[in-house]
């Protein structure tokens, strides 16, 4: 295979997976905002709202990311995966309500559209970075691929039997009973 067309396969591939993660971070941002403003207007501290928000929306986008963005990746280590994906998105956790926290207490930015902004624009635009940076280096790994692994299936392929156009289907004579019951 040709250095440009590695680089685009690998490009290609980096796309497909920021859109899964896009795609199931919509869903995560569904959930954080609706939880966030649900526990906020039943009289619940902001942060408090927002650190509730957040934990479900971990949960949602954990059972997304594993078994659509990443499902190819290595399933043999899951209490490892799973550990380091609650500490990684324990980190983001931090950084969404810390900014929700220094926007609402620090500079006194109290309403609800400006805790909306502090927490789910800028908190968890720079939280979804860093999300994304540390499950695919650390959480989600992709199993290795070797030479040698790549030597094997192409050598299995070109000692596999070619295929005709017409595939032979065998068939099975049935007898017709003549007892009756």
């Amino acid at each position: 295979m040709s250095h440009r067309r590695a680089v685009r396969s690998r490009l290609e591939r980096l796309v497909r997976e920021i859109a899964k993660f896009g795609a199931i971070g919509a869903v995560g941002f569904v959930v954080n905002t609706v939880i966030f403003n649900m526990c906020r207007h039943s009289g619940l501290a902001v942060v408090r709202s927002g650190v509730i928000a957040t934990c479900f929306a971990i949960a949602a986008n954990y059972v997304g990311n594993r078994y659509w963005t990443y499902r190819d990746c290595d399933k043999s280590r899951r209490s490892r995966e799973l550990t380091l994906f609650l500490l990684f998105s324990g980190v983001g956790l931090v950084i969404e309500n810390g900014i929700l926290a220094l926007s609402h207490y620090g500079f006194g930015l109290t309403s609800a559209v400006a805790d909306n902004i502090a927490k789910n624009v800028v908190g968890l635009g720079i939280g979804t970075v860093f999300r994304f940076w540390s499950y695919r280096t650390w959480v989600f790994k992709r199993l290795p691929v070797t030479q040698a692994t790549v030597e094997a299936a192409e050598s299995f392929l070109a000692q596999a039997p070619k295929a005709s156009a017409t595939p032979e289907i065998p068939r099975q004579r049935h007898r017709a009973s003549s007892t009756r019951h």
